[in-house]
């Protein structure tokens, strides 16, 4: 596979850094909501479970909105917080255009996709969330093919590679629809708007030319029709 390296023109160090700090505030606020969601619940016994998506019920539509907000314990809501972080700044980092309109597609498209087929059970947390961002940075990483995204997508695989048994019914307790449902989501978003947040390309001159650069050595240029060499 092919692996290009983006022009470094495009991304001076500053501007890398300041998008990135911005990546990271916007998508730490959000998961700060989701703990205060849960701290008041917690505090207060509001038992806002029951706004979680119950599938194939018209009473449990409103999960499609709240599901990634609600979270059963504290383990739970510990668990999910990591790979939010880090998959919510990858893709604002990396693909701040798309982001615009894939992010309440994942956020919304993953619940009610698992509202369609899930089991009649609850179902809550972010984790369907967080597998959808997970599977459209690194997904969006190999259909753009550039060094940057390239590297994020592997170190992305190094870090949660194994999250996708999660993806199978092998767990009481889990909502693997929820799982299944963002990685869907996610595949199918990366594959819509592959096109966007392509880096400039570092080119030379030679590159747009036809002819053989005047730097290549005259006795490495093979004449295609020598079978001897």
């Amino acid at each position: 596979m092919l692996v290009e390296r983006p022009d470094p023109d495009f991304q001076s160090p500053e501007r890398a850094a300041r998008n990135l700090l911005l990546a990271v505030k916007l998508t730490a606020g959000f998961l700060a909501l989701i703990w205060l969601v849960f701290a008041v619940d917690q505090t207060f016994g509001l038992q806002l479970r029951r706004f979680a998506l119950y599938p194939r019920e018209i009473s449990g539509l409103s999960g499609i909105v709240t599901v990634p907000m609600l979270h059963a314990n504290l383990a739970h809501i510990a668990h999910n917080s990591v790979p939010l972080l880090v998959g919510g700044t990858a893709l604002l980092y990396l693909y701040p255009n798309s982001a615009l309109r894939v992010l309440p597609v994942l956020y919304g498209g993953t619940s009610l996709l698992a509202w369609f087929f899930a089991r009649p059970n609850i179902h809550l947390g972010a984790s369907g969330l967080v597998y959808a961002m997970l599977t459209y940075v690194f997904i969006g990483g190999l259909l753009r093919r550039d060094l940057r995204s390239i590297t994020v997508s592997l170190l992305l695989w190094f870090l949660y590679g194994s999250m996708i048994w999660g993806l199978f019914p092998i767990r009481e307790g889990m909502s693997w629809e929820l799982h299944l449902s963002g990685a869907v989501i996610g595949f199918l978003m990366a594959w819509w708007y592959r096109h966007w947040d392509r880096v400039p390309i570092k080119r030379y001159d030679w590159e747009d030319d036809d002819e053989v650069p005047d730097w290549f050595p005259e006795d490495q240029a093979i004449d295609p029709e020598d079978e001897s060499r």
